[in-house]
């Protein structure tokens, strides 16, 4: 485990560069960073990533990452070796923090999917029909696109397989509850954060849901399948 304590016992030279590509907390990832330089153990910088399993396994993913400009280049040698793309956001610290941005977009995005594909659907359109719509109009995202709730519409996806794989609930519940405490910590006013947070909670719990990809939350919606 690298916490700010287990840093300091290898003996390594200050250039060494430590990349992080987890999800956490900003404000830890930035005490490590800082034990790491003032200890003259190293460099450390976050780069968590975007793609899930899907672009991990395809060697397509994002890598987001908050380092200093002298640093970006050795980071980015590495980093393409595992993903497609490495964007810059800034100091130490940014790649987190774009992270948590795009993963409570993510989390709200999944929510307004399963609610209009399950309006859709109990209205009588025909879900693949409806899909193709939304993705040709300004409702399209992620979760419309490549990830849709409704079983059948994108073969393969965790919907067509039962909801397994994919990004399970419970990861996408964790990376929404680090937003919020991020988005608390700079004061930041969220309309839809905590409704949100309650429903992830609920099907994370819920017997038919838990361990399942968060489009699962189709199915708790009373969702057809």
């Amino acid at each position: 485990m690298l916490e700010p304590a287990t840093l300091l016992k290898s003996s390594v030279t200050k250039e060494r560069l430590f990349i992080d590509c987890s999800t956490i907390d900003p404000l830890t990832s930035g005490e490590v960073a800082k034990a790491a330089s003032s200890s003259g153990q190293g460099k450390f910088i976050d780069a968590p990533m975007s793609g899930g399993v899907v672009g991990a396994s395809a060697g397509t993913l994002t890598f987001m990452i908050g380092a200093a400009p002298e640093d970006v280049q050795r980071a980015t040698d590495v980093l393409l070796l595992m993903g497609r793309r490495v964007v810059h956001l800034g100091e130490q610290g940014a790649g987190l923090k774009g992270k948590l941005a795009n993963n409570y977009l993510l989390a709200l995005n999944n929510i307004a999917t399963a609610e209009a594909m399950s309006m859709g659907v109990k209205w009588g359109l025909d879900p693949k029909a409806l899909a193709g719509m939304i993705n040709t109009a300004t409702g399209k995202c992620w979760p419309s696109e490549v990830n849709n709730p409704v079983p059948g519409v994108i073969e393969g996806s965790p919907a067509s397989r039962g909801y397994e794989g994919g990004f399970g609930v419970a990861l996408a519940n964790k990376d929404l509850k680090l937003a919020l405490k991020a988005a608390a910590d700079a004061d930041v006013k969220l309309a839809l954060g905590e409704p949100a947070r309650a429903l992830y909670d609920a099907v994370e719990k819920a017997e038919n849901c838990k361990g399942k990809d968060f489009s699962v939350v189709y199915r708790y919606l009373g969702g057809k399948e």
